[in-house]
């Protein structure tokens, strides 16, 4: 096996390393580790690889907590140090805005990280049904694979729920037709831990009676998806409560769908929620605008610290959902929300149009991973909002807009700073701040 000296990390946590005047990027390796690895696609110009054996091990290296890590998907990066992923991720968002954006943020935020471990509040498992064994494999798919993993726990969902790993594989094995059952959407809220079935056909009556006798035996809730997410359906028991999540600094109770986008981590959730809150400071008079609002995770918040806020979503059942928990929670005077297509707008649709955004006084920016070019772009050189808080899930989409914004718009980038929302992986959520010079 060929050797390897790792130099730094990429982007996705990988290790860095050149061999012969090509660069070797290397899975699960560290910097500084001479390693041996084992290349699995070769370019004129690089190579990707996986590590084989480590020679000489870095001080950041450490035992993975979970026995699966290495052939589960789920995570790349449980053999570091999660202070040392905190401070990788944190560098991979200044590359980005130096290389995309041309910036350098004013400030850098403190990281917000919490638990590494038992964090995942939502999860979609992938099932196989593997007739030669007799088995059904209930998991996240392997690295690099479409298979699914062997497993029988996982170290990042809560305890309650990797402990159904097991039970489920026992379950399944036994339903009519277990080689129709690809998925399994897991969602917990508070107490409540809900399972979505994915069941591309009809269930047959004892299929049903075995899923509720799990339910009762595990205290869990059924919902049977038959085709897209539209059409997932409580199923049992017929009483279940609502998903919810709290954000207690603010009084709120976040209720959802099992099928509707909520962050994964609720405990960083809440950080998040409390450095936004502190860098756009909302203030009784003023009319804020929170863009992809979702179902008011951000929203409700700036209005309850005494703000009037819109919130815009391109979804329409999500806007209905910010609207029933703004009632809920006593907010309906002091929110609205609207639908509007946020990927297709000019200055004067934003500005003028429905949404007159020019009356705002602050902005709140949480788009997906594309980012929300076609909206920095169309908001005005001179007036406008004066302060723009943007919550990021890409380094690079937030580095693209923040040069648009700093470069062609008139705002200065105050300060960015990353959010660990996914530990043990090398995704990386961020927070920055802008404004007007």
């Amino acid at each position: 096996m060929p050797l390897a000296h790792i130099e730094s990390l990429d982007n996705e946590g990988r290790g860095v390393a050149h061999v012969d005047g090509k660069t070797i990027f290397i899975e699960g390796a560290l910097t500084d580790e001479i390693v041996e690895y084992s290349s699995y696609r070769r370019k004129p110009n690089f190579e990707q690889a996986t590590t084989v054996a480590v020679v000489r091990a870095s001080s950041q290296r450490i035992e993975p907590e979970c026995p699966h890590y290495g052939v589960c998907g789920g995570c790349s990066m449980q053999h570091m140090n999660v202070f040392v992923q905190t401070a990788a991720k944190q560098r991979v968002l200044e590359d980005a805005l130096w290389h995309i954006g041309r910036l350098k943020a004013e400030t850098l935020f403190p990281p917000i990280a919490g638990k590494s471990l038992a964090y995942r509040h939502r999860a979609r498992l992938s099932m196989r049904y593997v007739a030669k064994k007799g088995t059904v494999l209930v998991g996240f798919r392997e690295k690099k694979s479409s298979f699914v993993a062997v497993m029988d726990s996982c170290a990042v969902l809560p305890l309650p729920v990797s402990a159904l790993i097991r039970p489920l594989q026992t379950l399944m094995v036994g339903m009519s037709m277990p080689d129709r059952l690809p998925q399994l959407e897991v969602s917990v809220g508070g107490a409540q831990i809900v399972l979505v079935l994915r069941n591309m056909e009809a269930l047959t009556a004892d299929d049903e009676d075995r899923l509720r006798r799990f339910a009762d035996d595990h205290g869990v809730v059924w919902y049977l998806q038959s085709k897209g997410p539209e059409t997932a359906k409580l199923f049992y028991p017929l009483d279940a409560g609502w998903l919810a999540y709290t954000l207690p600094e603010y009084d709120l109770e976040m209720r959802f769908f099992p099928t509707e986008f909520t962050q994964v981590n609720p405990d960083v959730n809440r950080m998040l929620v409390r450095r936004a809150m502190a860098l756009l400071k909302p203030e009784p008079g003023e009319r804020i605008a929170d863009l992809f609002c979702g179902l008011g995770n951000f929203s409700l918040p700036i209005a309850r610290l005494g703000a009037t806020v819109l919130g815009v979503e391109g979804s329409e059942s999500l806007v209905q959902r910010a609207r029933e928990n703004a009632a809920h929670n006593g907010l309906g005077a002091r929110s609205e929300f609207a639908v509007a297509n946020l990927f297709d707008v000019s200055e004067e649709s934003l500005m003028s149009g429905p949404l007159k955004l020019g009356t705002f006084d602050k902005l709140l920016i949480d788009p997906p991973r594309d980012g929300a070019q076609a909206l920095v772009s169309a908001l005005p050189v001179v007036g406008g909002p004066s302060r723009i808080v943007y919550v990021s899930c890409s380094a690079a989409t937030l580095a693209r807009d923040a040069g648009i914004l700093v470069t062609q718009k008139g705002y200065a980038l105050r300060g960015a700073g990353i959010v660990s929302m996914f530990p043990h992986t090398s995704h990386v959520e961020s927070i920055a701040l802008f404004e007007r010079g």
